[in-house]
């Protein structure tokens, strides 16, 4: 597959990584010469130094027998115009990364496909909808829920509260009727997609999949009944993010939104007309504001603003002061690592959620979503079983999985089935699986149609 992606930033960059060992044809552009060359290292890239509004810049890339452009450069202008001009080169599929919500509205959907805009990215939507789905759980790092909740994955710090759960081969405190699955875990820098013999340790990060019925009683196994849930929230930033998150939450919480600049406070109370979300002028660094505000009867504190070293200090201040929920935007790809180890809480970054979702529309298999784990190196996918397909021949443990890939769960006719051993995948189930992040590509062995020749986001 030919792939062009215009913009050598965060998101460009991370995508480039993703695919640079998968055999594609990858050009990566940027009229930012020393962009290029931040990401060329080690990667099985072409990079070109044009702009992507540029047409001759465009045929010099190859637009013209380009599968997919992707365009996420920081100017939304840019990204909509240079797909619309790879359309009209002859590129077959074009991704724009856009800054404004207005764009999603269906009626508005509809003007930019067919203008040539196959799909439109807000990277501040999808990371709010994390943000609204973390907080709704205090005791949980990271949580996914599959196919409308018939499955569901919780990623939970194991702290001393766990210890029955140390020591123990997963094997046996995973037996093949247990109402949860261990499909991931996080140890230090390093990712662990187990195996029956593994072992889980204090200050691990575990993904369990259960169904939603079994949540209360994994809350109980890992000790974390006395975190409170969230009825008070406190939102650090009044950017675009903070906006999507207030419009996200559930009604029974109560938001105080600090916002520093005036102006910004201002337009806030026209967007968020809402009874539940009180904006305060201030700083919300300032200790004396946040005792004002009652931090210390607060459950969950968001630092959301542009400042990836603002947001991790004002998440650590917040747990000092005894909020056990604590969600940090960090902007900083290379600081995620850093901040985990501070123990600061959730970890949101947008760009990675951005490139997962991208990631997702070069998979050859059939693929209905994909989802980065951010704090670890593993993504987890929900893949459709086709007639035909590998993954429906034998029993799981037949199949020859990989080191380092696992079938969680599969949703069928509807519900939620954890996978055992001997589980038999069939034709139109929903296969949930976790790989190393490395490793991904290989799955489309597993699950692509054998008769199809071309990846299915031609069509």
């Amino acid at each position: 597959m030919k792939i062009i992606i215009a913009g050598a930033g965060a998101v460009g960059s991370h995508l480039a990584t993703l695919l640079s060992n998968e055999n594609h044809d990858i050009v990566l552009i940027d009229p930012d010469e020393p962009k290029l060359d931040n990401v060329t290292d080690g990667l099985d890239v072409m990079t070109l130094n044009v702009s992507p509004t540029s047409i001759s810049g465009l045929k010099e890339a190859g637009t013209q027998q380009a599968d997919l452009f992707i365009a996420v450069t920081p100017s939304e202008t840019r990204n909509l115009t240079s797909c619309m001009l790879a359309h009209s080169l002859g590129a077959k599929k074009t991704v724009a990364r856009i800054d404004n919500e207005e764009y999603l509205v269906p009626k508005n959907t509809e003007f930019f496909t067919s203008a040539g805009i196959g799909s439109l990215i807000y990277p501040e939507s999808l990371a709010a909808q994390e943000i609204a789905e973390g907080v709704k759980r205090s005791w949980v790092r990271q949580s996914w829920e599959v196919h409308d909740g018939a499955l569901i994955i919780l990623g939970i710090k194991l702290r001393e509260e766990a210890a029955a759960l140390f020591g123990q081969k997963l094997k046996d405190l995973c037996p093949p009727d247990a109402p949860y699955h261990i499909v991931a875990i996080k140890r230090g820098e390093d990712t662990i997609i187990p195996g029956g013999f593994d072992e889980l340790m204090l200050g691990d990060i575990a993904y369990f999949m259960t169904q939603k019925i079994n949540v209360p009683n994994i809350r109980q196994l890992v000790g974390k009944e006395a975190y409170p849930d969230v009825k008070r929230l406190m939102i650090m930033g009044g950017g675009r993010i903070g906006v999507q998150t207030c419009h996200l939450l559930p009604d029974y919480m109560d938001v105080k939104l600090i916002e520093r600049d005036a102006d910004r406070c201002r337009k806030l109370a026209e967007l968020l007309d809402n009874d539940n979300v009180l904006i305060i002028n201030g700083d919300g660094r300032d200790a004396q504001l946040l005792n004002e505000e009652g931090i210390r009867q607060t459950q969950a504190f968001c630092a959301l603003t542009p400042d990836t070293e603002t947001n991790i200090l004002a998440c650590l201040a917040a747990k000092r002061m005894g909020v056990r929920k604590t969600v940090a935007l960090v902007e900083n790809m290379e600081y995620i690592t850093m901040a985990e180890k501070l123990d600061i809480g959730t970890i949101i970054n947008k760009k990675a959620i951005a490139a997962s979702h991208i990631y997702q529309m070069m998979l050859a298999a059939d693929v209905a979503s994909v989802k980065s784990l951010t704090i670890a190196d593993a993504d987890v996918a929900e893949f459709d079983a086709v007639e035909g397909a590998l993954v429906t021949k034998k029993p799981v443990m037949k199949l020859g999985l990989p080191k380092g890939i696992t079938i969680g769960g599969i949703v069928r006719k509807g519900q939620g089935i954890l996978v055992n051993g001997s589980t038999q995948i069939l034709p139109g189930d929903r296969v949930v699986v976790f790989s190393r992040t490395a490793l991904f590509k290989q799955l489309d062995h597993f699950f692509r149609r054998p008769t199809s020749i071309l990846s299915s986001i031609l069509h």
